[in-house]
């Protein structure tokens, strides 16, 4: 007897929905509000202004100029060069405005958002350019010709320089040279000339371990110039900046006739905490992996501000005891 043979009807499973990923952030405008003062401000970068009140009054090192004249052309020095660096942020950030948008931090700024439309940067760089012009020749061409080469160099940099490997930091770190260069122009005073190769190396050592920190974070897209560098080059170059940045502060002060007797002695302990600040700094580089924002690291660590506050009471003592035994 044949057993018909009856085969189960397929079950019918539900497949489940497919996965659809989520969309990722546009590279264009991020955040639709538009604040305009705030944004205005943000594009030319206060934050960074303290770079001007680092490097510019270093004149006053020099107690002869501790007069009323002498002071408010330091703060003319200061408000030219911040007018300057101004105009460089807001042309800066036009020419990396669409590289920027992809960046996972800086594609919150005011024009690679969006906020601000590149008419408006223009508009603002045309009124600082003006403000600029007016404030300059107020002197003779003496006194702020390292303006002129400022926004020279900053032209060539935001042209294409700054993609250069070692050409992009130097020319950074040349900034702050010409920053010191005005305020001795001002004051007629000659460039110190160890001060001048200190403060030069100290801003390549930051630029350089900037350069090491977007290097680990991997952002070689964002900046070409990366692709000069390596974390090992770029240790041995920290190396080698750190040791001319402690030296020539150590012969800026034996070599430049600034303190005599005992505001000697204090300006030579000093040189223990420029030695411990470049420690400190070289520690949180390599050690803890920072460096991405040297401004953020001289202005927020304790360790850091702890060791200048004891570096600026050194030094200003050794000051007040030179001015009045003169």
């Amino acid at each position: 007897m044949d057993i018909p043979k009856f085969s189960a009807a397929p079950v019918r499973v539900a497949a489940p929905p497919a996965f659809v990923p989520p969309r990722p952030a546009p590279a264009g405008p991020t955040d639709p509000r538009r604040r305009p003062v705030a944004d205005l401000l943000a594009l030319i970068r206060p934050g960074q202004w303290v770079k001007n009140l680092a490097v510019v009054p270093l004149v006053l090192l020099d107690t002869r100029h501790w007069t009323s004249s002498g002071a408010g052309r330091i703060l003319w020095a200061l408000a030219v060069f911040t007018l300057a660096s101004a105009i460089v942020y807001v042309v800066n950030d036009l020419a990396d405005r669409e590289r920027d948008r992809l960046h996972p931090a800086k594609r919150h700024r005011p024009l690679a958002a969006g906020r601000i439309g590149t008419g408006g940067a223009l508009a603002l760089a045309a009124v600082l350019a003006g403000v600029l012009t007016a404030a300059v020749l107020l002197r003779p061409f003496a006194e702020w010709w390292p303006v002129t080469v400022y926004l020279l160099i900053s032209v060539g940099y935001s042209r294409g320089l700054k993609h250069v490997p070692l050409l992009d930091a130097f020319i950074v770190a040349s900034g702050f040279v010409l920053r010191l260069a005005l305020g001795c122009a001002a004051v007629g005073r000659p460039v110190p000339y160890w001060l001048a190769v200190c403060v030069f190396s100290f801003c390549l050592l930051l630029s350089l371990g900037k350069r090491r920190h977007e290097l680990t974070a991997a952002e070689m897209g964002h900046r070409p110039a990366l692709s000069g560098y390596t974390i090992a080059f770029v240790d041995q170059l920290i190396c080698l900046i750190a040791g001319l940045t402690a030296v020539s502060y150590l012969l800026f002060l034996r070599e430049d006739p600034l303190f005599a007797g005992p505001a000697d002695t204090l300006a030579l302990l000093s040189a223990l905490c420029a030695l411990f600040g470049l420690a400190r700094y070289l520690q949180v580089l390599l050690v803890e992996e920072g460096g991405g924002n040297p401004v953020r690291i001289l202005l927020r660590d304790r360790v850091t501000l702890v060791n200048s506050a004891l570096w600026a009471v050194l030094i200003g003592t050794a000051l007040l005891l030179d001015a009045t035994a003169a």
